[in-house]
This record gives C-alpha cells, structure tokens and sequence, in this order.
C-alpha cells in the first residue's frame, strides 16, 4: 500500500482538513466561553492531577455530520472495551466546533478532542493551550511513517496529535451519469472545460459548488495554484513568502474565472451537504471537494455509483503531481481532566487496530497506521489511497497551510470574486489581501 501522505521535507508544515472559519486567531481569548465550552463535564480530576486510567472522560467531537458520527462512535465505543475507559462523547456542529475552538481550549475543555494536523494544530500548541504527547508517541511511534509524525508535532518538536485519517479532494461524479451520457474523464484543462460544456448542454449543472460555510471554495483555490503554479508556490504563499500581489496569484483566479459559468449558482447562499446532494441526486455532473465530504455524504445504496478523478493538469510542468489531502487526528487539552484515562485512549486510538475499527464504519477516508488491515475499502477508498500514493506532494488545506487571520480574510475575499469574478474584482481582492498579509505576518 502506497503512504498515504508524501509531504515535503524542505519546509515545516503550516497545514488543514475542514475549516476554522471564524477563529480569527487568539484575538476573542478574553471573550466569554463559546458553545463548546460547556462541553467538559468530567470533573474527577483537577487538570494534570494523576488519574486513574479508567476513570470517566469526555470527547469533545466535531463529526457532525451523520456517517462520521456513527463511525466515530463506534470507534470510542471499541476504545472503552479495550482500554476500560468510560467515555462521553460530546458532539458539537463542525464549523461551530471550529469558530469556538479558542475559548474552548482556554475555557473547560473536554479530556480530548477531535482536531487538524500541520498549522492549526501548531497554532494552540504554541500558545501553551495543548497538552504534549510524547509518551504517548514512545508507544506507538512505531505504528507511523515519518510523514505522520511530522504532521503531529508543533513547532517546538513535541507531539500534540494522534493522527486518524486522511482523504482527498478530487472531482467526484457518478458512474451511471457518465456512462449513460458517454462522458470521458478528462485529463487536462481543456478537457475538462468541454466536458462542462457538453453537461449544460444536457441540462445538468456541470459542478455542484456551495461556499455559504467559507471554506470550501479555499480547496478550487489551492488546487488551480498548484497546478498553475506547483506546490512550492502555493507553500510559500501560504507563508507569504510570495505577495499576494504577484502574477502567478492573479493568474490563478484568472484560470478559475475560466470555470466560472460552470458553477452551480447562488454558491455563498448554499451549504456543501446541498451541493453534494445535487451530485448524488443527478442534477450535477461533477463536484469538486473531499472525499471525507462528498463520500460521506452519499446514502449507502448510492455509494456504490461514485467515483472520481483527480483535478486535470493545467500546466504540464506540473501535471497532477500535487493535490489537498488533509489529516485529521485528536488533540489532547492542557486544561484537561483525567489526562491518565485520555492518553490510555490515544494510545489505542494510535494503533493499526483501531483504525481498522474505525474504517468498518468509515467508508470514506483512508487509514495511516502502519499494518492497517482494511478489507472493508471500497472503490472510493483504494481509489484515495493510490491517488494520495502518487502525490508527490500533498498539501493540507489553505486554512492549515496558512495563518488563521489570513485564511478567514481568503475567505471573503474569494466569496467576493464566486459573486463577480472580474478583473476589478482580482485587482481588489489581490490588493487587499496583500495589505492585510502584511499586517498578520508582521504582527
């Protein structure tokens, strides 16, 4: 089995799954807790005090979402019986889970938590809001490739995630539209605009798109930037070692403006769960998002008729060498209590067992344990894993690969060229982001 993860080792990882859309940095730390901040309800244990390892501890959860729920839940389920833990999980809306995730970690956290690999995990870590896990890594260090354990540790060197799982995003359609229609999949750009074309003609939407939550239209952009401009570029704009002012930036929305008849409409009024379901029930050709979205969405009796093909080439140079495959793991909070019961859990949930567990339920994402055994993949998830494999390099989403300031002022920047994708509007968008990079990474 290819690793599923193949990131560079000529840069730290400033990275994403899912977005943080209004964290906004540590900006709102002295505002009143948020809706998760409720959520840590265990009070055996003061924080730090030695616990005993099958006392009761909570999950704060951001699976939200019906299929990950249910996997997620069987997942803990399994870690009680193994490890005698009692666990409660506490689910919370995944974008509110998110824009709470500040007060949250500073307020009354859970035991552990549900949480992102790369930068928005080294964001809390460095703010001293993180709990280090390196006895837990001594443990299970063994059960990952080099590439997971870069993507779990802060930038001070100490671990701080157990990772999961991860998935692509890539194109997703449905295989009887295709064969039924006779449409190819395309390989390059040109293609891909006349495969467009050919669908509004026979009165489908070409590509489902939805960006009412934010971040979902940050994934169109860093897929065109590294196709347009590989992925080196778009690291170094992430980290603004190039300005949001440079052509390749513009060249960039100028490539996406190109799809831009194409779209579903209305995308900032319409929620993702929407756009997918005009996949699944055949109003769309295509959409473009994660695996761990799209898929996991679908109803189990339609699973079976999505595929997909990774985004085509723009410039050869680059090919289809790069895509988003974010990771996703648990954290576990400085604040929280019974941390003996919750690093016994992390260290289950760290091995090639558990994820077998979790992935019986989970037909979407792909393990990263080093002797996983998944005979319950199907064609999505061998798909993922070859795909992912032949990535030279994998990026983990612009709001993980970037600051939390400037991804939330992506944000809506790009909703303003989904609603009038001009040169006016580039101009504007370009100029402000670059006056605005320049105060997020100064300060």
């Amino acid at each position: 089995m290819p690793d599923p993860i193949l990131p560079s080792s000529a840069h730290v990882r400033f990275s994403r799954r899912h977005a943080l859309k209004g964290i906004a940095g540590l900006a709102a730390a002295g505002a009143a807790g948020g809706l998760l901040s409720a959520c840590g309800s265990d009070d055996s244990n003061s924080a730090g005090n030695t616990s005993a390892a099958s006392g009761p501890i909570t999950f704060g959860s951001n699976y939200s979402d019906a299929g990950p729920k249910e996997a997620f839940a069987a997942l803990v389920q399994q870690g009680d019986a193994k490890v005698g833990t009692q666990t409660t999980v506490n689910t919370t809306d995944h974008n509110t889970f998110q824009n709470n995730i500040s007060n949250y970690l500073q307020g009354t956290p859970d035991s552990l938590a549900t949480w992102f690999a790369g930068y928005r995990l080294q964001f809390f870590a460095a703010q001293g809001l993180l709990t280090p896990l390196d006895d837990v890594w001594e443990k299970i260090g063994g059960n990952f490739n080099d590439a997971a354990k870069a993507l779990s540790k802060g930038l001070d060197g100490h671990y701080y995630l157990v990772p999961l799982y991860n998935y692509p995003w890539v194109v997703f359609y449905n295989k009887s539209v295709f064969k039924s229609k006779g449409y190819e999949v395309p390989a390059d750009w040109d293609s891909f605009i006349a495969l467009a074309k050919k669908m509004q003609s026979d009165g489908l939407v070409p590509l489902a798109f939805a960006d009412k939550d934010g971040w979902p239209a940050l994934g169109t952009f860093d897929i065109i930037n590294m196709r347009v401009n590989g992925y080196d570029y778009h690291i170094k704009l992430m980290k603004h070692q190039v300005p949001w002012t440079d052509p390749g930036v513009k060249a960039v929305f100028d490539q996406w403006r190109e799809l831009t008849p194409y779209l579903q409409k209305g995308a900032n009024g319409r929620i993702w769960q929407d756009a997918a379901k005009a996949l699944e029930n055949k109003q769309a050709g295509m959409m473009f998002q994660g695996s761990n979205q799209v898929a996991a969405n679908y109803s189990p009796a339609h699973l079976p008729d999505l595929d997909f093909f990774v985004f085509p080439t723009i410039n050869a140079s680059y090919g289809t060498d790069y895509m988003d495959a974010p990771t996703d793991g648990f954290m576990l909070p400085k604040k929280a209590k019974n941390q003996d019961a919750a690093k016994k859990v992390l260290e289950y949930l760290g091995t090639a067992e558990a994820e077998t567990s979790f992935l019986k339920t989970d037909h979407w994402d792909v393990g990263l344990a080093n002797g996983l055994v998944a005979p319950s993949y199907n064609d999505i998830q061998k798909k993922s894993v070859a795909e992912i494999g032949k990535c030279k390099n994998v990026a983990q989403f612009m709001d993980r690969d970037t600051v939390p300031d400037m991804a939330n002022a992506m944000i809506k920047l790009i909703q303003q060229f989904i609603d009038s994708p001009t040169d006016a509007t580039i101009a504007s968008i370009q100029k402000s982001a670059e006056s605005q990079a320049k105060t997020i990474f100064t300060s």
